[in-house]
C-alpha cells in the first residue's frame, strides 16, 4: 500500500494509465478478431469455390428430385417415386382412361406405399405388397405379380373400371377399390397426384422436370424401348447408338416425353426432346430447342447395349 504522497501520486498515475490503455485495448482486440474472421471466411469461401469448380463437389450435393408445376404450386417427388407415378399414369392412358383415373391411382399409391414398391406387409395385411399394398390372399395376384409395378397398376385400374369413379370423390373411389381401414386418407394426396397425373398423361405439356446428378454409367436403348412398350404399349421408331426415337402426336407425345423425364435417373438419360423443347439433365428443365417434328427423342449416356 502507498505510504507517502509521492507514492500515492505514482499509484494514481499508474491506475489512470491502466484505464487509459484499457480503453484502447478492447477496440484493438476486436479489430484483430474481426480481421481474423474475415480472413477465415475468405479462405473457406475460396476453398468452396475451388471444390465446386475443380473437384466437382456440386454433383454430390445436388438434391435429386422431380417436380410438377400447377399454376404457382410446385409439387415434389423423388426420382423413384416419379418413375412409379409414370407407370401408373401410363397404365391409365394405355387403357384409354382419363386423367382423373390416373389421379386416383397415383393418390392411392401415395397413401398405400408412398409411391414405393414395398416388398413387405404390416399387421393389417401381412402379405400386402407393391405400390398399392395388394394382397395375394385376397385375390390380387401372386406375390411376384403385385410387386411388378405395371401389373399392380393395371390390376388397380381393372377394379376401378367396374364402377362410375368419375362421378365420385377421389377418396370414395379409392376406398371402393382398396377397402382401407382409413377411408378418408386418400383425399390429402389429391392435389399432388393431380399435378403429376396431368403432366404424365400429357394434359399439361412441359410441366414435369427432374433435377439429377450427372449420369454414372451408360444407358441402354433396348432397355428404354422394352420399358416403354411394357408401360405404354408404344413401340419405338428407331434405336440408333445411344438414341431412342418414338413417333408420336398430340398429348400422346407429351405423355411419353414426360414419362421419359420421370425415368431419366433409371435410364441414364441425358436429354428428352419434343415439340420445340428439350429437357436437359445438365439444366434440369425444359428449354427451347430445334426438334424433329412428330418424334420424341431420348438421348442416353454412353453407348446403347
Amino acid at each position: 500500500m502507498p505510504t507517502d504522497a509521492h507514492q500515492r501520486v505514482l499509484s494514481l498515475g499508474s491506475r489512470h494509465a491502466d484505464r487509459h490503455h484499457g480503453r484502447h485495448r478492447g477496440p484493438r482486440r476486436w479489430g484483430r478478431t474481426f480481421l481474423a474472421l474475415v480472413l477465415a471466411m475468405g479462405l473457406i469461401g475460396g476453398g468452396l469455390y475451388a471444390a465446386v469448380n475443380f473437384i466437382g463437389i456440386d454433383a454430390t450435393v445436388v438434391r435429386q428430385k422431380c417436380t410438377a408445376l400447377v399454376g404457382s404450386t410446385l409439387h415434389t417427388l423423388t426420382p423413384d417415386q416419379a418413375s412409379n407415378a409414370a407407370v401408373i399414369a401410363a397404365a391409365a392412358t394405355k387403357r384409354k382412361m382419363p386423367t382423373r383415373a390416373a389421379t386416383i391411382g397415383i393418390a392411392t399409391s401415395m397413401q398405400e406405399s408412398k409411391l414405393t414398391n414395398i416388398d413387405y406387409g404390416d399387421n393389417a395385411g401381412p402379405d400386402s405388397r407393391g405400390l398399392f399394398q395388394q394382397r395375394p390372399s385376397m385375390g390380387w395376384g401372386t406375390e411376384e405379380q403385385v410387386q411388378d409395378p405395371v401389373y399392380a397398376a393395371n390390376r388397380f385400374f381393372q377394379e376401378l373400371e367396374t364402377f362410375d369413379y368419375e362421378s365420385m370423390a377421389l377418396t370414395d373411389a379409392a376406398q371402393k377399390v382398396q377397402r382401407s381401414a382409413y377411408p378418408q386418407a386418400y383425399a390429402k394426396h389429391e392435389e399432388e397426384a393431380s399435378a403429376f397425373a396431368s403432366a404424365l398423361t400429357g394434359a399439361s405439356p412441359s410441366t414435369l422436370n427432374c433435377t439429377l446428378r450427372p449420369t454414372d454409367g451408360a444407358g441402354s436403348a433396348t432397355t428404354v424401348a422394352a420399358d416403354l412398350l411394357a408401360a405404354t404399349g408404344q413401340k419405338t421408331d428407331d434405336l440408333a447408338g445411344n438414341r431412342v426415337r418414338i413417333a408420336v402426336r398430340g398429348d400422346q407425345g407429351w405423355a411419353i416425353a414426360q414419362w421419359a423425364v420421370a425415368n431419366a435417373q433409371k435410364h441414364q438419360t441425358e436429354s428428352v426432346s419434343y415439340a420445340g423443347l428439350v429437357w436437359n439433365r445438365s439444366e434440369g428443365r425444359w428449354v427451347p430447342a430445334a426438334t424433329t417434328d412428330g418424334y420424341v427423342i431420348i438421348s442416353l449416356a454412353g453407348s446403347a447395349k
